[in-house]
């Protein structure tokens, strides 16, 4: 069955989930966490979105973003990818360390946001690590309740609830979270709607969804479609690219395609890996190089911007 297509417009809020593959621990030690830390903060510098609350549990991540105009694709992408080198370097390790695609779930900040920042901060008490998650220091609950600074943690939207006066605000979210202690699991955050497990919210929500989305929201190209685009552009026979030597021309090849993959497709680096038979790093050192060489090279420049006219061109016809 094809992946539904992610939903994206900027300002929209995600509660994104990332677990650990086979259930497998994803932090170590408190390195890892700090580690975790910067990588955040680096993201939310270079893509423009923000961090709203969070929680860094053994072996999964939940974190409650806004994006700008980078899709969260992009965002996650490169945080998982980021993260994941630094484990596998740090305990002499290879492969995969997040599950599959990760969970995102587009929600209505106006019904959810209050609840679902309690809902992350109580997973250390649903866990049964600690009796008040004040007392659990790898989430935003401590910055909410002003024993610690975060800078680049954004709590602005959910102290805004309770008032303008920030000390009374904090005061209020903690007893707010304190009396939903009780509430236990709640399916919907991480599983969406019934309907759609993308969406969470009322019919009023998912209609501005749909409605922001609007005629021009195309489904983006998947690998097999990049792959395509790539091998009419150079020329080569179907499943050319797949097998290609280790020529200038296929190189450069498999280089526009993980560039194409990463900029117009949901899909990831890694699924390209697979079946291109390349390591992550190296594609994305590919990449690095290519679009440097395309600030000189104005062939490569426009080759990248056909690329780009030919899947923006396919998109509207899958529309």
């Amino acid at each position: 069955m094809a992946r539904r297509q992610r939903i994206h417009f900027p300002g929209a809020f995600y509660h994104v989930i990332l677990r650990g593959n086979d259930r497998q621990d994803i932090f170590y030690d408190k390195v890892d966490r700090y580690k975790f830390y910067l990588l955040l903060q680096e993201g939310i510098e270079r893509f423009g979105y923000s961090i709203l609350s969070f929680c860094l549990m053994t072996n999964h991540v939940h974190l409650l973003c806004q994006v700008s105009e980078a899709p969260l694709a992009r965002i996650i992408q490169n945080l998982a990818f980021r993260y994941t080198r630094w484990i596998n370097w740090r305990q002499n390790r290879v492969g995969h360390l997040f599950q599959g695609r990760y969970k995102a779930i587009l929600v209505d900040a106006d019904e959810y946001l209050l609840q679902l920042t309690s809902y992350i901060h109580l997973n250390p008490v649903r866990a049964n690590l600690v009796k008040d998650p004040v007392d659990y220091p790898w989430s935003s609950h401590r910055a909410y309740a002003g024993k610690e600074i975060l800078p680049w943690l954004n709590s602005e939207p959910v102290l805004g609830y309770f008032g303008n006066n920030r000390q009374r605000a904090q005061l209020s979210f903690l007893d707010f979270v304190k009396q939903n202690i009780r509430s236990g699991h709640c399916e919907a955050f991480s599983r969406g709607d019934t309907a759609d497990s993308r969406l969470l919210g009322p019919d009023e929500f998912i209609d501005m969804v749909v409605e922001k989305m609007g005629p021009e929201h195309l489904r983006k190209p998947c690998i097999a479609d990049v792959i395509k685009a790539v091998e009419s552009l150079y020329g080569l026979p179907e499943d050319g690219l797949v097998n290609a030597d280790r020529s200038f021309k296929m190189a450069e090849a498999r280089s526009m395609a993980a560039w194409a993959v990463r900029e117009m497709s949901d899909d990831t680096l890694t699924d390209l890996g697979h079946i291109l038979g390349r390591d992550v790093t190296s594609l994305s050192s590919s990449i690095t190089r290519l679009t440097t060489k395309s600030k000189i090279d104005d062939d490569l420049a426009e080759r990248m911007a056909q690329l780009k006219r030919n899947l923006s061109d396919f998109a509207t016809l899958q529309a």
